[in-house]
């Protein structure tokens, strides 16, 4: 083969790999073609570089009084919807990534001047992190600018351009959906300019939410309108398998290692996190514990298992003062090889979690009826739907 004739074929083999590469992840189901000419493609366009689809949720929440109901319902409920994207898929097996954002609204010990709003947390994977924002929401009385809030979402959020990605807001409240200067329509049409679904959760009567146009609000961007009753109580259902996967969850938390500057107060963090879901109630702390054990739960920013994973990751660069006393002296070697042991300890736990939560849930199935909390049911069933839409499933 002369040399002009071998370039060529490569360039056509580069120009239909880079025309097919955006697929990859693609909901659409379309895998890239392969073909012996694409070798030398992929080895200049790694299909790392090939951005993954991702869940963006915001939840926006009123915190005025008589909402600690629903608080309670996020707080305790956040873990069930997590679990739930254990099971996603996009297209035909890519698990998409899940980031969740919260802002609190009408709350009268936010400022006047931001329309009694606050951004909590932005778009995080962090669970640990979302769980202290939840547990440090309170309510006080004040006005609920949907409209102002859900425009704020908008502009402050990184809601990024990737077609794949599913993007939603979720606004919960109970005052007329028509409050404040700017008006919902308007945020509502930006949002579906960003390809962001809102769906609305009136907190009350199923009618009165309409009077209120709550449901208009939702179906302007093809969202979903619920209504749910936020001081119900979730009824949690005891069961052999709770004790279990809770001891369980303490033997997984000792194969953490701290390293870097928030080493330490992550660490701490993920154990504070643990006992305010158990001061919830014991089934709350179980329905944490599978979070952890599930693909959803990563830390690579101040674990060291999980940071080791990392395809760019230099234990040359581990800095060691910031180690466990046990692990300072120890050379990189003997340093990758207690990680590893720590990992394959961590994943037989893991699973020893899920083989005990598949058990609860089939004794659950059994007793109960009905086990999810009233949020949970609203913002799965919205979730699911929409997610079809872009060829996302559950399996």
């Amino acid at each position: 083969m002369n040399k002009k004739l071998k370039q060529t074929r490569i360039q056509l083999s580069l120009g239909f790999f880079l025309a097919v590469a955006g697929l990859g992840y693609s909901c659409e189901g379309v895998q890239p073609k392969k073909t012996e000419n694409c070798i030398i493609a992929q080895a200049a366009q790694p299909e790392a570089h090939i951005k993954k689809p991702t869940v963006k949720i915001a939840l926006l929440l009123d915190t005025s009084n008589s909402m600690d109901g629903l608080i309670n319902q996020a707080k305790s409920q956040l873990w069930d919807i997590v679990n739930q994207f254990t099971y996603a898929k996009c297209g035909n097996s890519v698990r998409p990534d899940l980031q969740i954002a919260l802002y609190q609204y009408g709350n009268d010990g936010l400022s006047s001047r931001e329309g009694y709003i606050q951004q909590v947390i932005g778009f995080s994977n962090d669970l640990d992190e979302l769980s202290e924002k939840l547990f440090s929401l309170t309510t006080n009385g004040g006005e609920e600018f949907c409209g102002q809030v859900i425009q704020t979402s908008l502009r402050q959020l990184d809601w990024g351009k990737n077609p794949d990605d599913l993007k939603m807001i979720f606004i919960a409240g109970n005052e007329p959906f028509t409050q404040g200067k700017l008006n919902y329509k308007d945020a509502v049409t930006n949002a579906m300019e960003k390809d962001v679904v809102v769906n609305t959760i009136f907190c009350g009567a199923y009618e009165q939410g309409i009077h209120t146009e709550w449901k208009r609000g939702a179906l302007m961007s093809g969202g979903e309108y619920m209504a749910i009753n936020h001081n119900r109580r979730q009824i949690h259902i005891a069961t052999p398998y709770d004790d279990i996967i809770i001891e369980l969850n303490t033997k997984l938390n000792k194969t953490y290692i701290s390293y870097g500057a928030s080493g330490k107060a992550k660490m701490r963090l993920q154990s504070e996190q643990d006992q305010n879901a158990m001061a919830l109630e014991e089934a709350v702390a179980v329905k944490r514990a599978v979070s952890k054990s599930s693909r959803m739960y990563k830390n690579k920013s101040w674990d060291l298992v999980d940071a080791a994973e990392s395809e760019d990751f230099q234990w040359s660069e581990v800095e060691k003062e910031h180690l466990p006393e046990s692990l300072k002296g120890k050379s990189d070697a003997a340093l990758e090889a207690y990680v590893k042991k720590q990992r394959q300890e961590r994943k037989r736990i893991q699973e020893e979690i899920k083989k005990a939560n598949i058990k609860r849930e089939a004794y659950i199935a059994k007793h109960q009826k009905d086990s999810r909390g009233e949020l949970e049911n609203a913002m799965l069933s919205a979730l699911k739907q929409q997610a079809a839409k872009k060829n996302y499933r559950w399996d």
